[in-house]
């Protein structure tokens, strides 16, 4: 039985004929190798509809293989593009995660370095760095092409004789025996001797018997107490100005102060001391706010600020760090404690006051309103773009090359205004030597402009040639008025010794404690700054305020500095010739 096949039934239009090929079989009437090329059929025929069918199902899946073929080439050109895209993206993400890694690489290099690191900004670069070339290593001590300083006079001091002879028994040849006689003349030499000693002062009150009738007059008259800082205290003026300069110049803990005067066999109770140093705050409170009004006249300051604790609890202030600032102008030192580092800060200690403020980048001083209505002008620190520059190099050893140029560019800067400052010092200043600063400071900003512009500039170094670009007119005050320095050592040197006392006794214990801080620390700075004696001055402004019964002299501006006499300048100096009367003390 021969198996018919069977095709799907495709509607069609009745009466349309399809063309067909020709069949192989014979046909009657014609020859058997004959084809026919076309036969026509009708609708009726049930072999045109089953061709028919064939036919549009062959060019129905003929379109829908070309759209399949469009699709496969869309979709291999969609995956390629998006090959392209996902390894641009990832090239992206794996390029902003090197120079991550690396921002932090650095960053941990540059905390390492500061904690683990030399703290001079002198500190030299290993021999592989390209600023090991920078200049030559420099013995330490006196330099061979210096004159020799001169020797230090003692003539001043009070000069005790000792003779020195030879013992009785070496008064004698030590081969036969017979004596020495006296050869005249000597040999002389000086030593000098530090006489240190703690003592004990006893003094008796003188009783008066009137001889008088006289009913007004007691009937027995004693002479007054010596005067006393304290008034009912046992410690003398010395014991105040040691403790006193002990701690606010040498920076000790007051625990230390008095073991070294148990040394001395005096054993002083710590609460003693410290109830008499709170005692002190009211006899310095109105030289110092004298100082801050002196101050507040001037025209140039330098700003800054450090760390201060102080372990007393304020309401609104979380934690014990609290902010010391401090205010150097040529003729006063001004310290300020305040529990914040906010701009009301300097605002309010410059209160009406017009100039330049020479100061670091921070913000603070920035919003500061004198410098919004331009009542002051903010001088930028050349000290902190070249730590920037050392930065950069601590983290990226790699751009070490760029590095040391800047350096150089800063030394330069440097050079050419401490020789503008040595020519404007002479009777008739030169001009050379402020056209040779003017035109660094040009080729400064035009090779800072040109390198930002440089699309292969690695970011740290953008980043710090940005700031330089943002801050450039303060950092060119200097050109305008060359009182103006380069930059803000002034504040930091006088910080030096405040964070020294920080590292040694953490601060202070308590508000009032604090607040004397600052007053020392004010009026022993000033007096450096005068070139004054703090020992010789605060023994003299102590006994008057004894002399006055504890209390404030009545007239407190004349122990300021610039109130003093010519006289007054002479004795309290360091090399001042103290009279003596002591005759252990004599020539």
């Amino acid at each position: 039985m021969v198996a018919q096949r069977l095709y799907p039934l495709v509607p069609c239009s009745p009466g349309k004929a399809l063309p067909l090929e020709s069949s192989s079989a014979p046909t009657n009437g014609t020859d058997p190798g004959a084809k026919r090329s076309h036969l026509c059929l009708g609708a009726s025929c049930p072999a045109s509809r089953e061709w028919f069918d064939l036919r549009q199902q062959a060019a129905f899946w003929k379109t829908q293989f070309e759209r399949c073929k469009e699709r496969e080439q869309r979709l291999r050109e969609e995956l390629v593009q998006l090959r392209v895209d996902l390894h641009a993206q990832a090239q992206q993400r794996e390029q902003a995660l090197q120079q991550q890694i690396a921002a932090l690489t650095a960053q941990v290099r540059v905390l390492e370095d500061r904690l683990r690191g030399q703290k001079s900004e002198k500190k030299r670069h290993p021999e592989t760095s390209p600023m090991a070339c920078e200049s030559p290593k420099r013995r330490r001590g006196q330099q061979p092409d210096n004159p020799a300083p001169p020797r230090r006079s003692l003539d001043h001091l009070p000069t005790v004789q000792e003779a020195v002879t030879l013992p009785h028994e070496q008064q004698r040849c030590p081969e036969c025996g017979q004596p020495f006689c006296a050869f005249p003349g000597t040999d002389g030499g000086d030593i000098v001797e530090v006489d240190i000693r703690a003592h004990r002062r006893r003094y008796h009150r003188q009783r008066y018997r009137k001889t008088c009738a006289c009913a007004q007059t007691p009937a027995v008259i004693t002479a007054p107490p010596p005067p006393k800082l304290i008034p009912k205290g046992y410690l003398g003026v010395s014991v105040w100005v040691l403790l006193l300069l002990e701690k606010y110049t040498a920076y000790q803990p007051t625990y230390r102060f008095l073991a070294l005067l148990r040394s001395f066999d005096v054993d002083l109770p710590l609460g003693t001391v410290t109830d008499g140093l709170r005692k002190l705050v009211p006899l310095f409170e109105p030289l110092y706010q004298a100082l801050v009004e002196h101050q507040r006249r001037e025209h140039h300051w330098h700003c800054d600020e450090t760390r201060w604790l102080v372990f007393a609890e304020q309401e609104g202030k979380v934690g014990h760090n609290w902010s010391l600032w401090v205010f150097c102008s040529p003729q006063a030192v001004v310290f300020v404690l305040d529990p914040t580092r906010a701009h009301h800060v300097p605002e309010n200690h410059l209160a009406g006051a017009q100039g330049i403020a020479s100061v670091d980048r921070a913000l603070v001083y920035k919003v500061m309103d004198q410098v919004k209505s331009g009542d002051i002008t903010l001088a930028f620190c050349w000290a902190h773009v070249r730590r920037d520059f050392l930065t950069v190099l601590t983290g990226y050893a790699e751009l070490g090359d760029w590095v040391g140029s800047w350096l150089k560019e800063i030394r330069e800067l440097y050079r050419l205004n401490d020789a503008r400052m040595q020519a404007l010092q002479q009777p008739n200043p030169a001009t050379a030597q402020e056209k040779s600063l003017r035109d660094h400071v040009a080729h400064l900003a035009q090779r800072r402009d040109a390198e930002l512009q440089q699309s292969d500039l690695a970011p740290a170094c953008k980043k710090v040639l940005a700031s330089l670009q943002r801050h450039w007119s303060g950092l060119t005050v200097f050109l305008d008025h060359p009182e103006v320095p380069l930059d803000n050592n002034a504040a930091e040197r006088a910080e030096r010794g405040p964070v020294l006392g920080r590292k040694n006794y953490y601060g202070s214990g308590a508000l009032w404690s604090g607040r004397l801080a600052a007053m020392m620390f004010s009026l022993f700075q000033t007096l450096a700054l005068w070139k004054l004696c703090p020992f010789r001055w605060l023994t003299a402004y102590l006994t008057s305020c004894a002399a006055s019964g504890g209390k404030v002299p009545q007239d407190v501006t004349a122990y300021l500095p610039w109130n003093l006499t010519e006289e007054q300048k002479q004795q309290w100096s360091p090399q001042y010739n103290q009279p003596t009367t002591s005759p252990a003390n004599t020539t």
